[in-house]
C-alpha cells in the first residue's frame, strides 16, 4: 500500500512553523529566547501541533537547520567546482569550509542553538557534524603527504564552530571577509604543511 502524501494543512502548518522560526532565530538577542511555545505563537499554531510536526526543539532545530542548508547540500552533491563533487581535494577543501563558515554567519543564532544546546549528545556526535566531519576527512584523505585526515578535519571544523563564529563576529566585530580571507589563509597553512614528528614517532 502506498505512503499516503501528507495532508495539505500539515503541509502548511509546517511551512509556517519553519518560516516562523527562521524569522525568530534571525531576529532574537539569544537563541534561548526561541522557545517551542513562541514558535507555536508566531506560527499561529498549537504547541500540540508543533510538538507532534518535530517531536521536540531539536526536531525542529534539525528542521531548519536542513531547510537552510539544502542550496549548500545541493552544491556540495552535485554543484560544479570547487565546492561540487568533481573539484580536486586541495580546491573542494577550502571552498567547503568557507560555506559551511558563510551558512553560520548568516544562521548565527540557528547554529548556536543547534550546536550548544539542540541534543543532550556531545556536539562532536551530532548527525551534522558527523556528516562533515566526514566528507571532510575523505577529501583529506586524498591529499598525498597529508596525515591523519580525520585530527586534521576535526582542527578545521573547529575553525569554524558557532561559538567561535559568534564570538568573532558579535564581539569583537570582525567582517565577514576578513574572517573568510583568515579561514582561507589558514587552510591553506594546513594543507600545505608537511608532516610533523611527534612524540611516538622520536622513539
Amino acid at each position: 500500500m502506498p505512503d499516503r502524501e501528507p495532508r495539505k494543512d500539515a503541509v502548511r502548518n509546517r511551512q509556517a512553523v519553519l518560516a516562523a522560526a527562521d524569522d525568530l532565530f534571525a531576529h532574537c538577542e539569544s537563541p534561548e529566547a526561541v522557545t517551542m511555545a513562541a514558535v507555536a505563537t508566531a506560527a499561529g499554531v498549537g504547541k500540540a501541533t508543533l510538538f507532534r510536526a518535530f517531536g521536540d526543539r531539536h526536531g525542529l532545530l534539525r528542521a531548519l537547520y536542513e531547510a537552510r542548508l539544502e542550496p549548500v547540500s545541493a552544491a556540495v552533491t552535485a554543484g560544479p567546482p570547487p565546492l561540487g563533487p568533481t573539484a580536486p581535494p586541495r580546491q573542494r577543501v577550502p571552498a567547503l569550509l568557507d560555506a559551511l563558515l558563510c551558512f553560520k554567519l548568516d544562521n548565527r543564532r540557528l547554529m548556536l542553538a543547534l550546536e550548544e544546546g539542540g541534543s543532550s549528545v556531545s556536539p562532536y556526535q551530532a548527525d551534522h557534524y558527523a556528516h562533515w566531519h566526514g566528507l571532510l576527512a575523505t577529501m583529506l584523505g586524498r591529499i598525498p603527504g597529508l596525515s591523519d585526515s580525520d585530527f586534521t578535519a576535526h582542527a578545521l571544523l573547529a575553525a569554524v564552530r558557532a561559538d567561535l563564529v559568534e564570538h568573532l563576529a558579535g564581539h569583537e566585530g570582525v567582517p565577514r571577509e576578513t574572517m573568510r580571507a583568515r579561514l582561507a589563509d589558514f587552510t591553506a597553512r594546513i594543507l600545505d604543511a608537511g608532516p610533523v614528528r611527534g612524540p611516538a614517532d622520536e622513539d
